[in-house]
C-alpha cells in the first residue's frame, strides 16, 4: 500500500506549541490504535504551522473519521 501524509493548520502566535503538543496526542493515538511505521513532523510557514503526519494508507478511514486532518496527500 503506499503512504499518505494528513495535515493540520494551527494560526496565531501559540501555533508552533499548539502543532507540537497535538502531535503529542497523535502518537498517544497511534499507539492506541496499533498504527506502525508512522512519521510526524511541523512545518512552519510565515502565516500557520502544520502538523503532518505520514503513515500506512490501511489506516486512511481510522485517521480520516478520529483524528479529522485538514487535508490530505498520497505521498506513495
Amino acid at each position: 500500500m503506499g503512504l499518505l501524509r494528513f495535515h493540520w493548520d494551527f494560526f496565531g502566535p501559540d501555533a508552533p506549541t499548539t502543532a507540537e503538543h497535538f502531535l503529542r496526542h497523535v502518537d498517544e493515538f497511534s499507539a492506541a490504535e496499533g498504527i506502525t511505521g508512522q512519521r510526524h513532523w511541523v512545518t512552519q510557514l510565515p502565516m500557520r504551522c502544520t502538523a503532518t503526519l505520514e503513515c500506512d494508507e490501511q489506516y486512511l478511514k481510522l485517521v480520516r473519521d478520529r483524528l479529522r486532518p485538514k487535508r490530505a496527500e498520497r505521498v506513495g
